[in-house]
């Protein structure tokens, strides 16, 4: 019962952190495997992982004194349960080399959106169910000389 009370409350997140753009790239490589294998040793399952690439910041940012104005921006897509995601971003926090962090929880999102979806899809039924019952009105005739239309 208690393992499937745990994956019940698998929910699905986008972790973003930027990491300082002085770092070389096999030290971001490094620093993503750790926050990676931070996730699974608490329990959460890494399904994917995008470097973005670095990029200007909208604004100055601040960081151990120090001021960044780019940034290596690196998204993680991770399954697990609130306490993971915590220990997750306590890791984040602490880390001398991550200036910026967002968790966001994608499933209600989703959940949103394949409602939006069926909604869409029944309406649909019913519409394409209607169609043939449409009223049978004369053709009209657009070829007229001063565009009027012309019952033909």
């Amino acid at each position: 019962m208690r393992a499937a009370e745990r994956t019940r409350m698998q929910r699905n997140y986008e972790v973003m952190f930027i990491v300082r753009p002085d770092l070389q790239e096999e030290d971001v490589d490094k620093l993503i495997s750790t926050m990676q294998s931070h996730a699974t040793h608490a329990g959460a399952t890494v399904k994917n992982t995008e470097k973005m690439g670095k990029r200007r910041l909208a604004y100055l940012v601040r960081h151990g004194g120090a001021k960044f104005s780019d940034g290596i921006y690196v998204l993680l897509y991770v399954d697990a349960d609130g306490k993971q995601i915590a220990e997750l971003e306590r890791r984040l926090r602490v880390s001398e080399f991550v200036i910026k962090f967002l968790t966001v929880r994608t499933d209600e999102e989703q959940k949103r959106l394949d409602k939006i979806k069926a909604l869409r899809d029944s309406k649909k039924r019913v519409s394409s169910e209607t169609a043939p019952a449409a009223t049978s009105e004369p053709a009209m005739n657009t070829a007229g000389t001063e565009g009027a239309p012309v019952q033909a």
